[in-house]
Parts: C-alpha cells; sequence; structure tokens
C-alpha cells in the first residue's frame, strides 16, 4: 500500500504534540519508559527532552518537527510494515520519517533491545 497525496498531507499537518502521549501511553503500557522513549526519539532526531517539550509546546507539525531535526545517519537501517505501510517502499520523504518514529517506538513497545532499536549491531 502505497500513502496517498492526501495521506502525506496529513501526515505534515499533524502535531507532534498530539501524537507523542500516545507513544508514551504504548510504551509504558507494555513495561517501557518515558526514558527510553526519549532515547529513541533523540537518536533519530537529534533531540534532548527539553527539545521535545519545547516542539510540543510550540505545537510543531511534523513537517515543522523534521525540518528542525538532524536525522541519524543509520536511519535509512530501520525497514518494514508500520501502519500497512512498507517503510523503504514510501516516496513521500517526510511520511518516511514519521514511519520511522512510528516503527521505533513500535520495536520499544513490543520489547526489543535498545541497541536493536537504535541499530548499533
Amino acid at each position: 500500500m502505497k500513502p496517498t497525496d492526501t495521506h502525506n498531507d496529513r501526515m505534515a499537518n499533524m502535531t507532534f504534540g498530539s501524537v507523542y502521549p500516545h507513544y508514551v501511553t504504548k510504551v509504558e503500557k507494555k513495561g517501557r519508559t518515558k526514558e527510553e522513549l526519549h532515547q529513541v526519539i533523540e537518536w533519530l532526531t537529534g533531540f534532548d527532552r527539553i527539545k521535545i517539550q519545547k516542539l510540543i509546546d510550540q505545537q510543531a507539525t511534523f513537517e515543522t518537527f523534521f525540518q528542525e531535526a538532524k536525522l541519524n545517519h543509520n536511519a535509512h537501517l530501520i525497514t518494514g510494515m508500520i501502519c500497512g505501510y512498507r517503510i523503504e517502499d514510501i516516496d513521500n520523504a517526510l511520511t518516511k520519517k514519521v514511519r520511522y518514529l512510528d516503527k521505533l517506538v513500535d520495536e520499544l513497545a513490543k520489547g526489543r533491545k535498545m541497541e536493536k532499536i537504535l541499530r548499533e549491531g
């Protein structure tokens, strides 16, 4: 399944702050911590917890969120299915980045080891 232009626009205009609480709930419900979630977000984007909170407070869209991010050089190693989409087949750069984040959060919630999530080996 390929994302449509409407889907890509919706992703760009969605605020990070509207999704973040769902990330927290998802990982905590599975026994992981908010600190681990922040570690995953920082690995992907370079944002520390202060910057994450600033982006939430500013109601930054995912477009703004990823414009300000310094994407990890190993982000391209994030592959597989998430939300019905195969990440490596997504053409829209922003949608692909959002799905990278979704995939990392999913792996964290599923109990994957942190070194595997962070593509360290």
